[in-house]
């Protein structure tokens, strides 16, 4: 059996990723001509071709970006593991990927990343945010923060910390249409959506050994819930939140907690990165230091939360 050919697939992911020939040199700090002649002498081994070359332009073949998946993968690995082999003998440099939703990466990310930069000036993080959920593998992102209750998958993930969530409401909205006291309720009131789900996706509530559950009805659905702050005070509905993006609001009086003796399926902060153990030191040093952290910062929120006021 005869060994892959690793400076090719390596030469054909920064092609493929860099959309031509010469950005792929400069990536690979190699000339033009040898990552073309790699890439070639790959795809004469392979019998397939995996780029289709033009005058202007570069494109993956339809073979190509079937193969495509595993080549990043084979390539991280091994780059992972010479970054590994050096991480106990030199300081952690380099860059890192993370991904993180919109309202939890504004609120909450910021001093902790800024700490760790401070802590590691070398390293580079490209933090990118967004509330779509991201394919860390085909996307090269070496760490993703999301909050849900995880189904399975092939990622590793690394629970964090539990995400506090509420009914809320303003005052203001309660006054013109009463306060609701059992999940029940809700049927008669404007709900806001929330989430990363279809608009009719029940709410299931639970109290002991009862449980309720009612189908959302309102005329919004975001998968951003800051948006839903303003419409919320103003008086727009009811909606369900995480404490983290409702906390000034709460704290001012401007929204209120209903329904505080009931509770939602409990949904999780977690850490999650690509299938292989095997990853940068400064992407497990980053990773060990956002577990800590945000863990700390997250237990400390949630117990401050629950001493604010509930309707």
């Amino acid at each position: 059996m005869s060994l892959p050919d690793y400076e090719g697939w390596a030469c054909f992911v920064a092609v493929a990723d860099g959309g031509s020939f010469t950005a792929a040199a400069t990536a690979l700090g190699m000339s033009k001509a040898s990552v073309s002649k790699a890439v070639t002498r790959l795809e004469a081994a392979l019998g397939i071709a995996l780029l289709y070359r033009s005058s202007r332009v570069v494109t993956v073949s339809t073979a190509g970006a079937g193969l495509l998946g595993e080549a990043q993968a084979m390539v991280a690995a091994a780059t992972a593991a010479t970054e590994a082999a050096r991480g106990d003998r030199v300081d952690l440099a380099g860059p890192i990927r993370l991904a993180a939703p919109m309202s939890f990466g504004i609120k909450v990310l910021g001093a902790p990343i800024a700490a760790f930069l401070d802590l590691h000036p070398a390293v580079e993080i490209d933090v990118m945010l967004s509330d779509a959920r991201h394919d860390l593998v085909a996307e090269g992102i070496d760490l993703g923060l999301r909050i849900a209750t995880m189904e399975d998958s092939s990622l590793l993930a690394r629970t964090i910390a539990p995400v506090a969530a509420s009914v809320l409401a303003s005052p203001a909205y309660l006054d013109r249409h009463g306060i609701p006291r059992h999940p029940l309720d809700l049927s008669g009131h404007r709900l806001i959506g929330y989430g990363h789900r279809e608009r009719t996706l029940p709410l299931r509530f639970h109290r002991g050994e009862e449980e309720a559950t009612v189908i959302p009805t309102g005329p919004l659905f975001t998968n951003n819930g800051d948006i839903m702050i303003p419409l919320l005070i103003a008086g727009g509905g009811i909606a369900v939140l995480p404490d983290f993006i409702a906390a000034d609001a709460l704290a001012s009086g401007a929204l209120v907690r209903i329904l505080p003796d009931w509770s939602l399926p409990q949904a999780y902060l977690h850490l999650l990165s690509p299938p292989s153990r095997l990853r940068p030191a400064r992407v497990r040093a980053l990773a060990d230091y956002l577990v800590d952290g945000l863990k700390r910062s997250c237990t400390g929120a949630h117990a401050q939360h629950l001493a604010l006021g509930t309707a």
